[in-house]
């Protein structure tokens, strides 16, 4: 099943026919807002969006003997942050409807 992407410009887009507001000031905004969660996340803060889920950064655990998928070496990998994303509980039951 072919998976359709959704880009910041066509936010930026319907945000602005929506509200009535011209493209760059949108533009401004969802930059600045993406700006805040990528810092807050960068400080190890928890972001939090009621009825859309959670952002946070966790330790992923590094491993002695992991392989180079191009090359085949082993390579040694260590101990890193991912940003992980928690789906609260609307969009977790909305989803749960999509698919059969």
């Amino acid at each position: 099943m072919a998976h359709n992407k959704l880009t910041k410009a066509e936010i930026v887009d319907r945000i602005s026919e929506q509200a009535d507001v011209n493209k760059k000031e949108i533009q401004a905004i969802v930059d600045a807002f993406f700006t805040h969660v990528k810092a807050a996340l960068l400080e190890d803060r928890v972001v939090e969006f009621r009825g859309f889920g959670t952002f946070e950064v966790r330790t992923r655990k590094g491993r002695e003997r992991a392989r180079n998928p191009k090359t085949g070496e082993t390579v040694r990998v260590q101990n890193h942050g991912v940003v992980v994303f928690r789906p609260g509980k609307e969009l977790k039951e909305a989803a749960w409807e999509l698919r059969d």
